[in-house]
């Protein structure tokens, strides 16, 4: 998911997806903390999404 299309999202579906990106990257660290992580790069695109929907949030919060 690109910035463009996160902020095409409407405010609820963006907490939403916010949510599911924390969810997936806390099961990514238990998977990589316990060795059955195959693609190690997944928690470091987790993260950037993760922050990209925390930056439209803001930006939504400042355009209020």
């Amino acid at each position: 998911m690109t910035i463009k299309e996160l902020r095409e999202l409407t405010p609820a579906e963006l907490e939403q997806k916010i949510y599911d990106l924390k969810q997936e990257l806390f099961e990514l660290r238990r998977k990589k903390a316990v060795g059955s992580l195959e693609r190690g790069e997944q928690v470091r695109i987790v993260r950037k999404q993760l922050a990209w929907a925390e930056t439209v949030k803001r930006e939504l919060e400042l355009a209020k």
